[in-house]
């Protein structure tokens, strides 16, 4: 029991740091105090700003999950008279919010453009307001264009998941309210290319096309195979591009009982207008990955299917590849398996647990291991995530037929193939995002709601690196071409925050637009 004077502050409370000795220093001070930091929920202390200030904070903060050690934890500068922050860390029912995610003052959160400028080994930065690089500055010979990547929130899935929302005002969750604020934010930023995640298809046909029509874009819709009415689009300026090519990507397949989910791609070829210069075709892919944190074999095989029909798309007569720009809602964090698989171009998943693959959950208890192959051979796909090219046994009669010891030796092989754990890809590709404050290494988040806050949208882009090895059996192509020029930056989950989360009056999504912009070399 907390002494009789301390101060409530609605589930939480205050008290002094001496009283706080005497009725946590015998239990798991875990138990009792909470930090209000990227995990809502993270057993760490929280100390209120309001009452005074503190430059300490726990070592391996970031690093760990373990229980917090209090026997390790000394905080000798703090006076006697210091108020803590403790919350009552276990929630009465489903519905309840944490005080720091309830309603607070409205504003608006204020994002700004970070230029960047890529050398050989080194990025140069430049924080500014206005829409011109600084440094790069020769644009002969060169085609300029920017991509946005926007999941605007289905408002079917909205009500179907209405306890993400607690926290809402609840005017800001209507559609009439919430597409204008929409279509509002995308005339501001006026992107070139438009990769939009939860469409629904009534709304699409109603008012979303022909809003982006009116505003000079070009659009091409995917929905959804299932029951759920929405899907991804891509949509284009017709003055930047004109269209080469559509091809969506449907994740269902009756005859693979792995690939049961409703999930889409969309891959667009799109060729620059650019009057007289020839250039090479673009290639834009949009998708939306299956939510579900437990089942990274299908996060896996849909972005293996995603992979293969670009490289269907974007390959070239000589080949190498066309620049591909890769947006979507891949529901999976910076560092886990699944995005280190599409940064590097390889990942060995022997051993993996099924529910570590998206990072969405730190814990694998009970979760099976991914089997290897992950998918079965009839997909189609090989493990460099390739369409694999049907052909008919070559047969072919010696004098003599081959001796059982052969055809032992020849079905070791073939069986050795099809174990194998090595995933690749073709491409090299970089995010335009790093993920983290660089001053403070908080992590940056691109969706925020009462549940969660994290980074699960990205947008990948194919750019040379330096030193990238061959791997056997898969060719690496340095297709180049494409210059990362800007980014408009992210914000943290205290940020978001301070505005009370997402949707709120002036963010209509639960998710924030990315944006980039990019230079082609011709």
């Amino acid at each position: 029991m907390l002494p009789h004077h301390q101060k409530s502050l609605g589930r939480d409370w205050t008290t002094p740091w001496e009283n706080l000795q005497k009725c946590c220093w015998n239990r798991h001070i875990s138990s009792c105090m909470r930090w209000p930091g990227h995990y809502s929920r993270a057993p760490y202390p929280y100390f209120s700003s309001r009452h005074f200030s503190l430059n300490w904070r726990p070592p391996g903060l970031f690093e760990s999950r373990a229980p917090f050690q209090y026997w390790n934890w000394r905080p000798d500068s703090l006076s006697q008279t210091s108020l803590f922050h403790l919350s009552s860390y276990i929630m009465n029912s489903e519905g309840d919010e944490p005080s720091s995610k309830r309603r607070k003052h409205q504003g608006t959160i204020q994002r700004h453009w970070e230029y960047i400028c890529n050398h050989n080994k080194e990025n140069t930065k430049i924080l500014g307001d206005e829409n011109v690089d600084p440094i790069c500055e020769d644009r002969e010979n060169k085609f300029e264009f920017s991509v946005m990547s926007y999941n605007i929130l289905s408002q079917d899935l909205l009500e179907d998941n209405s306890h993400l929302y607690k926290h809402c005002r609840r005017p800001v969750l209507h559609w009439s309210f919430r597409f204008p604020n929409i279509l509002k934010e995308i005339k501001h930023f006026d992107a070139d290319v438009l990769c939009l995640q939860e469409v629904q298809e009534d709304h699409y046909g109603t008012e979303i096309r022909p809003s982006l029509e009116s505003l000079g874009y070009h659009c091409e819709y995917k929905m959804r195979t299932g029951r759920k009415p929405d899907g991804c689009a891509i949509c284009f300026k017709h003055s930047k591009f004109s269209l080469l090519s559509v091809n969506p990507v449907e994740f269902y397949r009756r005859d693979v009982p792995l690939l049961d989910r409703d999930n889409v791609g969309l891959v667009l070829l799109l060729q620059p207008k650019i009057p007289s210069a020839a250039s090479p075709a673009i290639c834009v892919a949009n998708t939306h990955l299956l939510y579900n944190p437990r089942r990274g074999d299908i996060k896996l095989t849909q972005l293996a299917m995603l992979l293969a029909e670009i490289s269907s798309v974007a390959h070239q007569k000589d080949g190498s590849f066309c620049p591909i720009v890769m947006c979507g809602d891949f529901n999976s964090v910076p560092g886990s398996p699944l995005y280190s698989f599409i940064k590097e171009g390889k990942l060995n998943y022997e051993g993996l647990a099924i529910g570590k693959v998206s990072g969405q959950e730190q814990s694998s208890r009970g979760q099976r291991i991914l089997s290897i192959p992950i998918w079965p051979p009839n997909l189609g796909i090989s493990q460099n995530c390739v369409y694999e090219v049907q052909q008919a046994p070559k047969v072919e009669k010696p004098d003599g037929d081959l001796t059982q010891p052969e055809l032992d030796k020849t079905e070791v092989l073939v069986t050795a193939e099809k174990l194998s754990s090595n995933l690749q890809h073709h491409f090299s590709l970089s995010s335009v995002y790093s993920h983290y404050l660089p001053d403070t290494g908080i992590p940056e988040v691109t969706t925020c709601h009462s549940r969660s806050a994290v980074t699960v949208d990205y947008i990948f882009y194919s750019a040379e690196k330096e030193g990238v090895a061959e791997q056997p059996g898969a060719e690496v192509a340095l297709v180049g071409g494409l210059k990362l020029l800007a980014r408009l930056s992210l914000l943290t989950e205290q940020d978001l925050w301070t505005v009370n989360g997402l949707p709120n009056e002036n963010n209509s999504s639960d998710h924030l637009p990315l944006l980039a912009k990019f230079r082609l070399e011709l």
